[in-house]
Protein backbone atom coordinates (compact mmCIF):
# COMPACT_ATOMS: atom_id res chain seq x y z
CA UNK A 1 0.00 0.00 0.00
CA UNK A 2 1.13 3.27 -1.02
CA UNK A 3 2.47 5.94 2.07
CA UNK A 4 -0.45 8.71 2.93
CA UNK A 5 -0.11 11.76 4.42
CA UNK A 6 -0.75 11.18 7.99
CA UNK A 7 -2.74 14.37 8.80
CA UNK A 8 -4.95 14.19 5.49
CA UNK A 9 -5.94 10.74 6.67
CA UNK A 10 -6.43 11.50 9.73
CA UNK A 11 -8.96 14.79 9.02
CA UNK A 12 -11.30 12.38 6.96
CA UNK A 13 -14.03 10.67 9.13
CA UNK A 14 -13.20 6.88 9.39
CA UNK A 15 -16.28 5.95 7.93
CA UNK A 16 -15.47 7.55 4.00
CA UNK A 17 -11.73 6.44 4.74
CA UNK A 18 -12.56 3.48 1.89
CA UNK A 19 -15.36 2.02 0.16
CA UNK A 20 -16.20 -0.69 2.02
CA UNK A 21 -16.55 1.22 5.16
CA UNK A 22 -19.93 3.26 4.19
CA UNK A 23 -21.08 0.88 1.65
CA UNK A 24 -20.75 -2.44 3.84
CA UNK A 25 -22.32 -0.31 7.02
CA UNK A 26 -25.12 1.22 4.65
CA UNK A 27 -25.89 -2.02 2.35
CA UNK A 28 -26.26 -4.08 5.60
CA UNK A 29 -28.66 -1.30 6.87
CA UNK A 30 -30.48 -1.13 3.58
CA UNK A 31 -30.52 -5.38 3.80
CA UNK A 32 -31.64 -5.13 7.57
CA UNK A 33 -34.80 -2.42 7.67
CA UNK A 34 -35.96 -3.40 3.69
CA UNK A 35 -36.78 -6.78 4.44
CA UNK A 36 -38.69 -5.33 7.97
CA UNK A 37 -40.29 -2.84 5.81
CA UNK A 38 -41.01 -6.15 3.53
CA UNK A 39 -42.14 -8.40 6.03
CA UNK A 40 -44.76 -5.71 7.49
CA UNK A 41 -46.46 -5.00 4.38
CA UNK A 42 -46.81 -9.29 4.11
CA UNK A 43 -48.22 -9.23 7.42
CA UNK A 44 -51.18 -6.51 5.95
CA UNK A 45 -49.28 -3.35 6.93
CA UNK A 46 -47.96 -0.66 4.87
CA UNK A 47 -44.76 1.52 5.98
CA UNK A 48 -44.26 2.27 2.13
CA UNK A 49 -47.16 4.95 0.94
CA UNK A 50 -45.52 6.21 -1.97
CA UNK A 51 -44.56 2.96 -3.45
CA UNK A 52 -47.07 1.56 -6.51
CA UNK A 53 -45.94 -1.53 -6.48
CA UNK A 54 -44.09 -3.19 -3.21
CA UNK A 55 -43.02 -6.07 -5.36
CA UNK A 56 -41.14 -3.84 -7.35
CA UNK A 57 -39.67 -1.95 -4.45
CA UNK A 58 -38.89 -5.13 -2.33
CA UNK A 59 -36.68 -6.36 -5.71
CA UNK A 60 -35.18 -3.25 -6.69
CA UNK A 61 -34.00 -2.24 -3.35
CA UNK A 62 -32.93 -5.88 -2.54
CA UNK A 63 -31.07 -5.48 -5.83
CA UNK A 64 -29.84 -1.56 -6.47
CA UNK A 65 -30.13 -1.13 -2.84
CA UNK A 66 -28.65 -3.77 -1.25
CA UNK A 67 -26.46 -5.86 -3.28
CA UNK A 68 -24.98 -3.05 -5.48
CA UNK A 69 -23.95 -1.04 -2.51
CA UNK A 70 -21.69 -3.83 -1.30
CA UNK A 71 -20.03 -4.31 -4.69
CA UNK A 72 -19.27 -1.19 -5.19
CA UNK A 73 -18.00 -0.72 -1.45
CA UNK A 74 -15.76 -4.42 -2.12
CA UNK A 75 -14.10 -3.36 -5.72
CA UNK A 76 -13.73 0.52 -4.46
CA UNK A 77 -11.13 -1.19 -1.95
CA UNK A 78 -10.12 -3.62 -3.56
CA UNK A 79 -9.34 -1.65 -6.80
CA UNK A 80 -6.28 0.09 -4.17
CA UNK A 81 -4.97 -3.37 -3.35
CA UNK A 82 -5.27 -4.72 -7.14
CA UNK A 83 -3.26 -1.00 -8.27
CA UNK A 84 -0.89 -0.12 -5.86
CA UNK A 85 -3.16 3.50 -6.01
CA UNK A 86 -4.85 4.36 -2.85
CA UNK A 87 -8.29 4.20 -3.03
CA UNK A 88 -11.25 6.63 -3.37
CA UNK A 89 -11.98 8.46 0.31
CA UNK A 90 -13.30 11.67 1.77
CA UNK A 91 -15.61 14.15 -0.45
CA UNK A 92 -15.74 11.71 -3.33
CA UNK A 93 -16.20 8.76 -1.13
CA UNK A 94 -19.13 10.77 0.49
CA UNK A 95 -20.23 12.27 -2.52
CA UNK A 96 -21.05 9.13 -3.76
CA UNK A 97 -22.88 7.02 -0.63
CA UNK A 98 -24.90 10.25 -0.28
CA UNK A 99 -26.42 9.93 -3.92
CA UNK A 100 -26.81 5.79 -3.18
CA UNK A 101 -28.35 7.14 0.13
CA UNK A 102 -30.81 9.60 -0.82
CA UNK A 103 -33.27 7.23 -3.12
CA UNK A 104 -33.13 4.50 0.14
CA UNK A 105 -35.00 7.31 2.16
CA UNK A 106 -36.89 9.11 -0.76
CA UNK A 107 -38.00 6.27 -2.41
CA UNK A 108 -40.59 4.85 0.25
CA UNK A 109 -42.25 8.53 0.21
CA UNK A 110 -42.09 9.71 -3.20
CA UNK A 111 -42.50 6.33 -5.12
CA UNK A 112 -40.79 4.45 -7.90
CA UNK A 113 -42.38 7.07 -10.77
CA UNK A 114 -40.58 10.47 -9.21
CA UNK A 115 -37.92 12.19 -11.31
CA UNK A 116 -35.97 13.25 -8.29
CA UNK A 117 -35.71 9.62 -6.91
CA UNK A 118 -34.70 8.38 -10.52
CA UNK A 119 -32.13 10.88 -11.17
CA UNK A 120 -30.41 10.31 -7.92
CA UNK A 121 -30.55 6.67 -8.32
CA UNK A 122 -29.07 5.98 -11.47
CA UNK A 123 -26.35 8.55 -11.01
CA UNK A 124 -24.39 7.23 -8.24
CA UNK A 125 -22.97 4.02 -9.92
CA UNK A 126 -21.54 5.80 -13.26
CA UNK A 127 -19.51 8.20 -10.43
CA UNK A 128 -18.45 4.32 -9.25
CA UNK A 129 -17.21 3.11 -12.82
CA UNK A 130 -15.17 6.32 -12.93
CA UNK A 131 -13.58 6.08 -9.92
CA UNK A 132 -12.85 2.51 -11.01
CA UNK A 133 -11.37 3.18 -13.86
CA UNK A 134 -8.70 5.80 -12.76
CA UNK A 135 -6.56 3.77 -11.29
CA UNK A 136 -6.89 1.12 -14.01
CA UNK A 137 -6.05 3.65 -16.80
CA UNK A 138 -3.07 5.13 -14.75
CA UNK A 139 -1.28 1.59 -14.15
CA UNK A 140 -2.93 0.31 -17.22
CA UNK A 141 -4.33 -3.22 -15.46
CA UNK A 142 -6.56 -4.12 -18.35
CA UNK A 143 -8.10 -6.95 -16.66
CA UNK A 144 -9.58 -5.10 -13.76
CA UNK A 145 -11.23 -2.36 -16.16
CA UNK A 146 -13.97 -5.56 -16.46
CA UNK A 147 -15.41 -3.89 -13.52
CA UNK A 148 -16.50 -0.73 -15.32
CA UNK A 149 -18.28 -1.81 -18.23
CA UNK A 150 -20.34 -4.38 -15.38
CA UNK A 151 -20.96 -0.76 -13.34
CA UNK A 152 -22.17 0.64 -16.42
CA UNK A 153 -24.64 -2.36 -17.22
CA UNK A 154 -26.22 -2.60 -13.59
CA UNK A 155 -26.60 1.21 -14.01
CA UNK A 156 -28.66 0.50 -17.50
CA UNK A 157 -30.45 -2.21 -15.63
CA UNK A 158 -31.39 -0.29 -12.58
CA UNK A 159 -32.77 2.76 -14.88
CA UNK A 160 -34.86 0.00 -17.25
CA UNK A 161 -36.33 -1.21 -13.76
CA UNK A 162 -37.81 2.53 -13.13
CA UNK A 163 -39.09 2.37 -16.91
CA UNK A 164 -41.04 -0.34 -16.42
CA UNK A 165 -42.34 0.64 -13.37
CA UNK A 166 -42.83 4.32 -14.99
CA UNK A 167 -44.95 2.46 -17.46
CA UNK A 168 -46.27 0.02 -15.68
CA UNK A 169 -44.93 -2.95 -17.63
CA UNK A 170 -44.07 -5.52 -14.59
CA UNK A 171 -43.47 -8.56 -16.47
CA UNK A 172 -40.50 -6.62 -18.37
CA UNK A 173 -39.41 -5.64 -14.74
CA UNK A 174 -39.47 -9.48 -13.51
CA UNK A 175 -37.07 -9.44 -16.82
CA UNK A 176 -35.12 -7.01 -16.01
CA UNK A 177 -34.75 -8.05 -12.24
CA UNK A 178 -34.00 -11.51 -12.46
CA UNK A 179 -31.30 -10.54 -15.69
CA UNK A 180 -29.62 -7.93 -12.44
CA UNK A 181 -30.20 -11.41 -10.60
CA UNK A 182 -28.30 -13.31 -13.14
CA UNK A 183 -25.36 -10.72 -13.84
CA UNK A 184 -24.48 -10.84 -9.89
CA UNK A 185 -24.60 -14.62 -9.77
CA UNK A 186 -21.77 -14.70 -12.50
CA UNK A 187 -20.05 -11.75 -10.83
CA UNK A 188 -20.10 -13.77 -7.80
CA UNK A 189 -18.52 -16.87 -9.99
CA UNK A 190 -16.13 -14.83 -10.96
CA UNK A 191 -14.64 -13.25 -7.59
CA UNK A 192 -15.37 -16.27 -6.00
CA UNK A 193 -13.29 -18.03 -7.94
CA UNK A 194 -10.09 -15.05 -7.09
CA UNK A 195 -10.50 -15.45 -4.08
CA UNK A 196 -12.22 -18.56 -2.15
CA UNK A 197 -9.48 -20.97 -3.10
CA UNK A 198 -6.99 -18.40 -2.12
CA UNK A 199 -8.39 -18.25 1.35
CA UNK A 200 -9.13 -21.60 1.97
CA UNK A 201 -5.60 -22.51 0.97
CA UNK A 202 -4.00 -19.58 3.77
CA UNK A 203 -6.40 -20.33 6.35
CA UNK A 204 -6.06 -24.21 6.21
CA UNK A 205 -2.48 -24.33 4.84
CA UNK A 206 -3.27 -26.47 1.63
CA UNK A 207 -2.26 -25.89 -2.06
CA UNK A 208 -4.12 -23.49 -3.47
CA UNK A 209 -5.76 -26.07 -6.65
CA UNK A 210 -4.59 -24.32 -9.87
CA UNK A 211 -7.22 -23.03 -12.33
CA UNK A 212 -8.07 -25.43 -15.09
CA UNK A 213 -8.71 -22.63 -18.18
CA UNK A 214 -11.12 -24.86 -19.53
CA UNK A 215 -13.11 -25.03 -17.16
CA UNK A 216 -13.03 -21.88 -15.94
CA UNK A 217 -14.14 -20.46 -19.45
CA UNK A 218 -17.00 -22.79 -19.38
CA UNK A 219 -18.06 -22.39 -15.87
CA UNK A 220 -17.78 -18.58 -16.48
CA UNK A 221 -18.77 -18.24 -19.91
CA UNK A 222 -22.23 -20.22 -19.92
CA UNK A 223 -23.78 -18.01 -16.65
CA UNK A 224 -22.56 -14.94 -18.56
CA UNK A 225 -24.37 -16.25 -21.85
CA UNK A 226 -27.39 -17.34 -20.11
CA UNK A 227 -27.45 -13.62 -18.42
CA UNK A 228 -27.06 -12.04 -22.02
CA UNK A 229 -29.86 -14.50 -23.62
CA UNK A 230 -32.25 -14.00 -20.52
CA UNK A 231 -32.13 -10.48 -21.14
CA UNK A 232 -32.30 -9.61 -24.70
CA UNK A 233 -33.76 -13.29 -26.76
CA UNK A 234 -37.55 -12.92 -27.25
CA UNK A 235 -39.91 -15.02 -24.82
CA UNK A 236 -40.48 -18.14 -26.02
CA UNK A 237 -40.33 -22.10 -25.60
CA UNK A 238 -37.02 -21.27 -28.02
CA UNK A 239 -35.48 -19.17 -25.28
CA UNK A 240 -36.18 -21.19 -22.81
CA UNK A 241 -34.30 -24.09 -23.85
CA UNK A 242 -30.91 -22.07 -25.13
CA UNK A 243 -31.35 -20.41 -21.27
CA UNK A 244 -32.00 -23.84 -19.51
CA UNK A 245 -28.65 -25.66 -21.35
CA UNK A 246 -26.77 -22.79 -20.67
CA UNK A 247 -27.88 -23.02 -16.76
CA UNK A 248 -27.59 -26.29 -16.82
CA UNK A 249 -23.69 -26.42 -18.27
CA UNK A 250 -22.86 -23.39 -15.70
CA UNK A 251 -24.49 -25.47 -12.74
CA UNK A 252 -22.70 -28.68 -13.86
CA UNK A 253 -19.24 -27.02 -14.35
CA UNK A 254 -19.68 -24.89 -10.73
CA UNK A 255 -20.44 -28.24 -9.16
CA UNK A 256 -16.63 -29.58 -10.28
CA UNK A 257 -15.07 -25.96 -10.02
CA UNK A 258 -16.37 -26.22 -6.21
CA UNK A 259 -15.34 -29.65 -5.25
CA UNK A 260 -11.67 -28.53 -5.95
CA UNK A 261 -11.90 -26.03 -3.57
CA UNK A 262 -11.25 -28.41 -0.31
CA UNK A 263 -14.20 -27.77 1.65
CA UNK A 264 -13.97 -30.23 3.77
CA UNK A 265 -11.03 -28.66 5.96
CA UNK A 266 -12.59 -25.32 5.41
CA UNK A 267 -14.98 -26.47 7.63
CA UNK A 268 -13.12 -25.55 10.70
CA UNK A 269 -13.33 -21.99 9.80
CA UNK A 270 -16.23 -20.25 10.04
CA UNK A 271 -15.04 -17.61 7.99
CA UNK A 272 -14.51 -19.88 5.29
CA UNK A 273 -17.46 -22.66 5.82
CA UNK A 274 -19.51 -19.68 5.05
CA UNK A 275 -18.11 -19.20 1.41
CA UNK A 276 -17.94 -22.85 0.19
CA UNK A 277 -21.63 -23.60 1.98
CA UNK A 278 -23.17 -20.17 0.36
CA UNK A 279 -21.58 -20.77 -3.22
CA UNK A 280 -23.21 -24.34 -3.70
CA UNK A 281 -26.78 -22.19 -3.49
CA UNK A 282 -24.92 -21.45 -6.79
CA UNK A 283 -25.25 -24.64 -8.93
CA UNK A 284 -28.21 -25.60 -6.65
CA UNK A 285 -30.47 -22.78 -8.09
CA UNK A 286 -29.24 -22.82 -11.73
CA UNK A 287 -30.45 -26.38 -11.66
CA UNK A 288 -33.93 -25.22 -10.17
CA UNK A 289 -34.19 -22.34 -12.28
CA UNK A 290 -33.56 -24.70 -15.13
CA UNK A 291 -35.94 -26.54 -14.23
CA UNK A 292 -38.62 -23.82 -13.96
CA UNK A 293 -37.31 -22.41 -17.55
CA UNK A 294 -38.17 -26.42 -18.83
CA UNK A 295 -40.85 -28.16 -17.01
CA UNK A 296 -42.64 -25.18 -15.07
CA UNK A 297 -41.38 -27.19 -11.19
CA UNK A 298 -41.87 -23.83 -9.70
CA UNK A 299 -41.80 -20.05 -10.70
CA UNK A 300 -38.77 -18.11 -11.79
CA UNK A 301 -39.04 -15.92 -8.69
CA UNK A 302 -38.66 -18.88 -6.34
CA UNK A 303 -36.05 -20.46 -8.29
CA UNK A 304 -33.94 -17.22 -8.36
CA UNK A 305 -34.39 -16.86 -4.43
CA UNK A 306 -31.85 -19.45 -4.42
CA UNK A 307 -29.12 -17.60 -5.72
CA UNK A 308 -30.55 -14.30 -3.82
CA UNK A 309 -31.76 -15.34 -0.38
CA UNK A 310 -29.24 -18.52 -0.98
CA UNK A 311 -26.00 -17.62 -2.55
CA UNK A 312 -25.97 -13.81 -1.94
CA UNK A 313 -27.05 -13.43 0.75
CA UNK A 314 -24.57 -16.13 2.25
CA UNK A 315 -21.44 -14.86 0.41
CA UNK A 316 -21.89 -11.37 0.85
CA UNK A 317 -22.48 -12.12 4.62
CA UNK A 318 -18.93 -14.23 4.68
CA UNK A 319 -17.15 -11.70 2.50
CA UNK A 320 -18.02 -8.53 4.43
CA UNK A 321 -17.52 -9.89 7.56
CA UNK A 322 -14.10 -11.30 6.71
CA UNK A 323 -12.60 -8.05 4.56
CA UNK A 324 -14.28 -5.69 7.29
CA UNK A 325 -11.91 -7.17 9.64
CA UNK A 326 -9.05 -7.12 7.44
CA UNK A 327 -9.20 -3.83 6.46
CA UNK A 328 -9.52 -3.11 9.51
CA UNK A 329 -6.34 -4.19 11.05
CA UNK A 330 -7.90 -6.76 12.92
CA UNK A 331 -7.51 -10.76 12.97
CA UNK A 332 -9.66 -12.62 10.70
CA UNK A 333 -11.51 -14.07 14.06
CA UNK A 334 -15.11 -13.40 13.80
CA UNK A 335 -17.07 -13.33 17.11
CA UNK A 336 -19.30 -16.55 18.10
CA UNK A 337 -22.75 -13.87 17.67
CA UNK A 338 -21.20 -13.78 13.67
CA UNK A 339 -20.82 -17.47 13.33
CA UNK A 340 -24.28 -17.61 14.69
CA UNK A 341 -25.25 -15.17 11.93
CA UNK A 342 -23.74 -17.20 9.31
CA UNK A 343 -26.07 -20.58 10.12
CA UNK A 344 -29.17 -18.30 9.96
CA UNK A 345 -28.25 -16.55 7.22
CA UNK A 346 -27.76 -19.95 5.34
CA UNK A 347 -31.59 -21.10 7.03
CA UNK A 348 -32.81 -18.61 5.24
CA UNK A 349 -32.02 -19.25 1.88
CA UNK A 350 -32.76 -22.78 2.44
CA UNK A 351 -36.02 -22.37 4.02
CA UNK A 352 -36.78 -20.03 1.33
CA UNK A 353 -35.69 -22.04 -1.52
CA UNK A 354 -37.07 -25.04 -0.72
CA UNK A 355 -40.02 -24.53 0.94
CA UNK A 356 -41.16 -23.64 -2.67
CA UNK A 357 -40.22 -27.18 -3.97
CA UNK A 358 -40.87 -29.18 -1.49
CA UNK A 359 -44.03 -27.42 1.09
CA UNK A 360 -46.05 -25.31 -1.35
CA UNK A 361 -48.11 -24.74 1.28
CA UNK A 362 -46.42 -23.45 3.71
CA UNK A 363 -44.65 -20.70 1.29
CA UNK A 364 -46.34 -17.99 2.89
CA UNK A 365 -44.55 -18.96 6.24
CA UNK A 366 -41.22 -19.66 4.67
CA UNK A 367 -41.21 -15.65 3.83
CA UNK A 368 -41.77 -14.54 7.41
CA UNK A 369 -39.17 -17.23 9.01
CA UNK A 370 -36.20 -16.80 6.41
CA UNK A 371 -36.70 -12.74 6.52
CA UNK A 372 -36.75 -13.12 10.16
CA UNK A 373 -33.71 -14.81 10.50
CA UNK A 374 -32.53 -13.18 7.27
CA UNK A 375 -33.15 -9.71 9.44
CA UNK A 376 -31.18 -11.36 12.44
CA UNK A 377 -28.35 -12.40 10.70
CA UNK A 378 -27.69 -8.38 9.02
CA UNK A 379 -28.87 -7.05 12.40
CA UNK A 380 -25.52 -8.77 14.00
CA UNK A 381 -23.66 -7.11 11.50
CA UNK A 382 -24.75 -3.97 11.78
CA UNK A 383 -24.49 -3.95 15.47
CA UNK A 384 -20.94 -5.84 16.18
CA UNK A 385 -19.57 -4.03 13.12
CA UNK A 386 -20.65 -0.58 13.46
CA UNK A 387 -17.48 0.30 15.64
CA UNK A 388 -15.27 -1.66 13.14
CA UNK A 389 -16.46 0.61 9.69
CA UNK A 390 -17.02 4.08 12.13
CA UNK A 391 -13.78 3.88 13.76
CA UNK A 392 -10.42 3.95 12.30
CA UNK A 393 -8.28 0.98 11.76
CA UNK A 394 -6.15 -0.10 14.96
CA UNK A 395 -3.35 -0.62 13.73
CA UNK A 396 -2.70 3.46 13.05
CA UNK A 397 -2.64 2.48 9.18
CA UNK A 398 -4.66 4.46 6.67
CA UNK A 399 -7.63 2.79 5.11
Amino acid sequence: MQILDSKKENAIWPLFRLGFRVFFLGGALVATLSMVLWLTFLAGHNLLPGIDNSIWWHAHEMLFGFTLAIIAGFVLTAMQNWTGIPGVRGWPLAIASTLWFLPRVLLPFLGEKNWLVIALDVSWLPLVAIFLALPVIQVKQWRNLFFVPLMLLFTILNALSYYAAYTDDWLSAERIFITAVLAITSLITVMGGRVIPFFTSRATNTDKPMPILALEWVCLGSIWLATFAWLLLPRGESMNMIVAALMILAAVANIVRILRWKTVPALKVPLLWILHLGYWFIPVGLLVFASALLEQTTTYSNASHFLTAGALGSVVLGMIARVSLGHSGRPLQPSKWMTVAFVMVLLAGVIRGFTALVAPAYLADSYQVSGVLWILAYGLFVIFYWPVLTKPRIDGRPG
